[in-house]
Formats: C-alpha cells, structure tokens, sequence
C-alpha cells in the first residue's frame, strides 16, 4: 500500500480481450480470490452498450466488499471518455482498495493508460494488472482491424489468459500463440509470447490459490507499436433485440440459422437471457457452440455482436423490437 498526501493508492487491473473471449467469466474467479484475501473491490463494467449484460453475470457477487458499477452508454466517444474518468475519481472516494475494469471487447488500450495518467487520477491510481483473455480456440479469419484490436490489448498485457483450453488441442493452443505473436508484429510490436513467459494456459477449473496469485501480480509491458487511427469504429456493433417472445428452443434455432448466413455480417457473439418456467437462463454463443445455464436475474434481451452487421436481414429472423449501440 502507497500513501499519497495522506491517500492510499487504488490499484486498478483493466480485464480486455476480445469480444466472447471469456472476460467476465474470469473475473468471477479473480475476484472470488482477491475478497478471500480481504480486499475491498469495485468492478467497473466500461461498455457502450446501454444495456449490460455482463453487469447483470456479476450482480449476485455485491457485497460490503464488493460494488459494481457501470460507466453508461448512449453517448459520444468524448463524453463516454468524461464519464469514465468521473466514475474512477468517485471510486477513489469510496475506500475501495482495487478497481477491476472490464471494458467492451472493443477497446483501446490505449485510453485506459491516457485516462489513468490525468490529473488528479495520477495522484490516486496505481496500475497494477493489464491481463488480456484470449480464446485458445481463436478465430484466425479476423478483419484487419480486428486483428489490430486484439494486437493492441496483447502488446501492453502483463498476461494472456487463454480461456477454454480444455476444449482444444494442444496443437490449436499453439496455433493460437502463433497467431498472436503474427498479428503483433503486423503493428511492429516487439513483443512476443510463448508457452514459458507471461502466458496462462491451464484449465481455469483447475486453478488454486497459487496460480490466482501469480495472475495478480502479472504487471503490464510498457511498449511501443504502430497506431491505426484510420479504423472505423462504427463498424463493431451490438444488435439488442427486446422483449423476445420466444422459446430457448426457437431462440437456438435462430442462432443456428444465423451462424450459416454469411450475408448478415461477421458475428462475433450472441448472449443475452430467457425465462422459461419461471427460470431465467443465460444464454452465450460463439459459432463453435452455445452455453446455457441457471441465473437468478435475468432481462428479456438477445444480443448480437459482431462486425459490418447487416441490422435489416438479422432483424428478420426475430419479431420483436430492436435497437443498435455501437461498442466503441
């Protein structure tokens, strides 16, 4: 603990990776250990989404020692910026001792390092963590400006994480290594990663307190790489679809459909929540298949994330209303 003009400083961890890679399944973990250590922790979910749906995974872990919070969407990029750093100073009022961020999966590293070194956060936050999660089971078809994202979280990371490597072979886990070290030197980064240096690649069921601590103290890479200013935003959206009356059943199908008709778009992920007999279920997608199971709180929604998304032809599959949020 550091003491600043008679403050402590918060250590703060930015949670990134790309869209579905498994971030918020991850802090679930991370942060059932850190209050096991006696931490007093506030989660704070950066989205531009005006509905969260990983807030809500994470709603049942409040406690004393544990808040959760949301930086609101529906804005502009600058006053999404403004909202964020006023949201980090009233977290630094509070008493917590860490601040876990776990922005959208579009994401510029960049902005949380420019945002932390501003006055009068500089004076008030310790960067402790920047841990990346990467599906092991990586897409390799990405676009180049997904593939510049991904870089970009990778370049600065203290750790990837690679989820789900329980699913996969050893040989993928290495191809997914590979393709990270490839998409990094695309953005001449220096950087590169093997299986003996910074890289977690155990079953996350099968971790124990020693391994969770060696997540914790990851750090960050100061390092250097090549901007791309020029990449559209906009072209990374999320497809909300409100008040759906349909089945689990009728809802897979849709997905199923979806995931074969190249003509919508690239999707990324579809998650979001039904309620059948009273039981609210999550649902979370990826085309290499889909996850459902129990939650105590849900809300009617579907989302659709992904890239270039055609909204008139992913809008026909479901009767219902529907709104688009750019994520970034």
């Amino acid at each position: 603990m550091y003491t600043v003009c008679g403050d402590y400083m918060v250590k703060v961890d930015l949670i990134t990776g790309f869209l579905g890679s498994g971030k918020t399944t991850f802090i679930r973990k991370y942060v059932k250990y850190l209050l096991s250590k006696g931490e007093k922790i506030c989660i704070l979910e950066n989205d531009y989404g005006a509905i969260n749906v990983d807030m809500m995974l994470l709603s049942d872990l409040k406690s004393e020692r544990l808040g959760l919070e949301m930086v609101a969407g529906g804005c502009d990029h600058e006053s999404h910026r403004r909202r964020f750093k006023t949201k980090l100073i009233t977290m630094a009022m509070l008493g917590y001792n860490r601040v876990i961020i776990e922005p959208s999966g579009i994401f510029d590293v960049d902005e949380f390092f420019d945002i932390l070194h501003e006055d009068p956060l500089y004076d008030r936050y310790e960067i402790s963590n920047v841990l990346v999660i990467v599906d092991a089971n990586l897409e390799t078809e990405l676009s180049n400006d997904a593939r510049y994202l991904l870089a970009s979280q990778c370049a600065t990371a203290g750790r990837i994480i690679l989820s789900r490597t329980q699913e996969v072979s050893e040989e993928k886990i290495s191809t997914t290594i590979e393709h990270v070290n490839a998409i990094l030197k695309e953005i001449q980064c220096r950087r590169q990663f093997d299986l003996q240096t910074n890289i977690s690649i155990k079953d996350w069921s099968k971790w124990t307190d020693s391994d969770l601590e060696e997540i914790k103290n990851s750090g960050y890479k100061e390092t250097s790489f090549v901007k791309n200013f020029s990449m559209d935003r906009n072209q990374f959206q999320s497809l909300f679809f409100m008040n759906l009356d349909m089945s689990k059943n009728e809802i897979l199908e849709k997905m199923n459909q979806l995931w074969s008709d190249s003509s919508v778009g690239t999707i990324f992920r579809i998650k979001g929540f039904v309620q059948e007999e009273k039981q609210w279920m999550e649902m979370n997608a990826t085309k290499e298949g889909v996850r459902i199971c129990p939650i105590e709180e849900g809300q009617n929604v579907l989302i659709v994330i992904g890239e270039n998304l055609d909204e008139t032809k992913i809008s026909s599959y479901f009767s219902c209303e529907y709104s688009t949020i750019h994520t970034m």
